[in-house]
């Protein structure tokens, strides 16, 4: 698929800069370049600013909420990367903030339209939800937000080792867990998933899980499994969902979500039967849209289906479905 890193959080071509994790005084001199520069999260949230909340809003390595600030999971920043500019960049987990006083309603809901604004930042920064501002970042800001989130949610939840259960300490760079006890070595996990544009002539295969919003449909998708090819993957949750064989199986794109450390991998699949057979554990409803159908709901036209989110990876898909640009 040739504008296949066109999708959200990818192609921004960030140098991770990854040879200078393991150098603990090469970071220590990066930290104290007067050109980097940090981004700040905080219990998932990122901080933004603009009119449009259409920008990382970054904090010099100085600023008292980077060096001295109320902590998080990560005990030290994480090193992201080196810039265009050639200047460090790194993030900084601030979640024992309390925000006492602000609106923390949203926090966890499947769509949170609060934001928080901390007292020792300027006007117009505040924390919000990565999947509601997304498609307005840059590609370089929305890898950035991506990365930062994913790896410090992955902190949040693997603080001790998975061998002996000691807790672990944070090392190169936020990029390892490393055990005092047991010498162990972590690493920041990513699950693999697959989301499938199942076709059969000129209709494309939908379907909601519970909870979702009135009308929201999507692609199928699921966890690829030990020991399991993506084709293999595929075929599986198609008949698992929704009772649908599958045919020919053929990769498209690949989408990071940090919703909370996926990565999703948007294939092409041709069903042999259109007949549909639900899970109900699985999916809440799944049936089959013609192109005019979903050019309509992409217009906002349709009486009873809304696409798939924007910057999602299955929206990503329909789109080019719709443009016939999938090759």
């Amino acid at each position: 698929m040739k504008n296949a890193e066109q999708v959200t959080f990818g192609g921004s071509g960030l140098d991770r800069a990854a040879h200078l994790r393991g150098n603990a005084e090469s970071l220590a001199e990066a930290m104290r370049n007067p050109t980097a520069q940090c981004m700040l999260v905080w219990r998932g949230k990122i901080l933004v600013a603009g009119d449009g909340l259409d920008q990382l809003a970054v904090l010099p390595m100085t600023h008292p909420l980077v060096s001295d600030g109320p902590g998080g999971v990560a005990e030290i920043p994480v090193f992201l990367g080196m810039t265009a500019e050639d200047a460090p960049f790194f993030a900084v987990d601030i979640s024992a903030w309390t925000a006492e006083g602000l609106d923390l309603t949203g926090l966890g809901e499947f769509v949170d339209k609060s934001e928080q604004q901390h007292p020792d930042l300027p006007e117009g920064y505040v924390f919000a939800e990565l999947r509601r501002i997304m498609t307005r970042l840059s590609a370089r800001d929305a890898e950035l937000a991506a990365t930062a989130k994913a790896v410090i949610g992955w902190h949040e939840t693997h603080r001790f080792c998975a061998r002996c259960g000691a807790t672990s300490e944070i090392s190169q760079g936020g990029w390892q867990r490393s055990c005092p006890s047991c010498s162990g070595q972590h690493f920041p996990r990513t699950d693999p998933v697959v989301i499938m544009l199942i076709t059969h002539g000129d209709s494309v295969l939908m379907g909601r899980s519970p909870g979702w919003p009135e009308g929201m449909f999507s692609l199928l998708a699921g966890f690829v499994e030990p020991g399991e090819t993506l084709e293999a993957a595929v075929r599986r949750e198609v008949m698992e969902e929704a009772g649908v064989p599958v045919g020919d199986v053929s990769y498209l794109s690949s989408q990071p979500w940090p919703f909370p450390a996926s990565l999703m991998f948007g294939c092409a699949g041709e069903a042999l039967s259109r007949d549909i057979v639900i899970d109900p554990v699985e999916i809440e409803e799944a049936m089959w849209v013609s192109k005019s159908e979903m050019m309509q709901a992409f217009a906002g036209d349709h009486p009873n289906l809304l696409p798939a989110r924007k910057g999602a990876i299955a929206h990503f898909l329909l789109e080019n479905w719709l443009a016939d640009t999938l090759d």
